[in-house]
């Protein structure tokens, strides 16, 4: 009964923080679309906010928060979301401070919006939405060279396309340590925090080089995940090289065997990911029509060109 009453306290403190936080997101949005108007109807230079700030301070002055500069803030987020129904589904999810680094670093709303929404599926810190904007999360997701749309459901492919990206940026890792592939897998997992969070949520990570018996014959995958979102086996196969056909045959081979003797009867069939250093996107494209499983292929980078 103890177990079950603190989970209770726990989800309905949650759930009141995640209310209180709504209301306060669209509160600061009605106060700045109100300081749009407001300014509309006086003009520009006659210091509306600095008005507003001093007289709120006088009537609430236990209450933090209405500064000239966060007020300001109000205004740019009412003008950067003109229509209140995206900010009840989407913005009014993510805390003041998230909204705040939204409008400092994106000016694109579609772009801004998408980052919002990631960030609210994917529960991101301040830190982590910081770290995919300046990663350029948005222009790299879903841009490996895949072959899911012949070889996956309409569904299932626009979900696996969805969880891809090109190139992956492995930041955390020291180049001049990576002369082989096994360093390159040594040095992922030894940041493997950090390596789920390029993979991107749903991605478990379930072991290294496992050793896979067939009919006597042995395949060791380098990397294998499991994506819950997907629900299926993620094989991961390294080069620190340009990509070539012939590594397609070595990581099928790998995907079968996952598929035959780990995947249990109600996972997806397994899908294969290459990560070269470099690739001719043409080649990857003609080297991947010939093959049934759902594979693809991307580049890795340590930093961003």
């Amino acid at each position: 009964m103890l177990q079950t009453v603190s989970e209770r306290i726990s989800a309905g403190a949650r759930r009141a923080q995640r209310a209180v936080n709504q209301e306060l997101i669209v509160t600061y949005w009605a106060i700045g679309h109100d300081i749009l108007g407001k300014q509309l109807q006086e003009g520009w230079g006659t210091k509306v906010i600095d008005r507003l700030a001093s007289d709120l301070r006088v009537r609430f002055p236990d209450v933090r928060g209405f500064s000239p500069r966060n007020l300001k803030y109000m205004r740019t987020f009412a003008a950067a979301w003109p229509d209140p129904a995206i900010v009840q589904q989407s913005v009014a999810q993510l805390p003041w401070g998230q909204n705040i680094v939204l409008l400092d670093k994106l000016n694109d709303s579609e772009i801004r919006l998408w980052y919002a929404k990631k960030a609210v599926e994917e529960g991101w810190s301040r830190k982590t939405l910081i770290t995919q904007i300046d990663s350029r999360l948005f222009e790299r997701s879903g841009r490996a060279i895949t072959n899911f749309k012949s070889t996956l459901s309409l569904r299932d492919s626009k979900h696996s396309q969805e969880a891809t990206k090109d190139p992956y940026i492995f930041d955390f890792l020291n180049f001049a340590d990576l002369a082989t592939e096994r360093d390159l897998e040594n040095q992922l997992i030894e940041h493997v925090e950090r390596f789920l969070l390029e993979l991107g949520r749903g991605f478990a990570f379930v072991g290294r080089q496992m050793r896979l018996d067939i009919s006597g014959d042995e395949v060791f995958p380098d990397l294998l995940f499991y994506n819950f979102k997907l629900r299926r086996f993620v094989v991961i196969e390294l080069k620190t090289g340009k990509f070539e056909p012939g590594y397609l045959g070595q990581l099928g081979m790998c995907m079968s065997a996952v598929d035959d003797l780990l995947a249990q009867p109600d996972d997806e069939p397994t899908i294969g990911l290459l990560m070269c250093k470099s690739k001719n996107k043409i080649v990857a494209e003609y080297a991947l029509r010939g093959f049934q499983s759902p594979i693809g292929v991307a580049e890795w980078a340590t930093e961003l060109e």
